[in-house]
């Protein structure tokens, strides 16, 4: 499936890209556990990364079971505190 805006088509992703979205009102999206969602993610990875998307997205659903992660998610308002909240050591992503 080719990516809108991306020329190169499949597998043209060069470098694994995590990229994530704030909705401005929650969205219904048919959950398992019946909440709305607000926080979306979009990952992005080459055909030859392995299973390296897969610890990525681990990643991210582990650190989203923190309700002050996902607090400081929200409150994000740059790419750059978005990252600063997932780089976070495990530990301490909730400090």
């Amino acid at each position: 499936m080719r990516i809108p805006g991306n020329p190169g088509g499949p597998g043209a992703c060069g470098t694994e890209e995590l990229d994530h979205l704030r909705a401005e009102r929650m969205i219904d999206f048919e959950a398992l556990d019946g909440q709305p969602v607000e926080l979306i993610f979009l990952l992005l990875a080459p055909e030859a990364a392995g299973a390296d998307h897969l610890k990525a997205l681990a990643r991210v659903a582990r650190l989203l079971r923190d309700p002050e992660v996902a607090r400081k998610l929200r409150e994000s308002r740059d790419a750059d505190a978005v990252y600063a909240v997932l780089a976070m050591p495990a530990a301490s992503s909730a400090a």
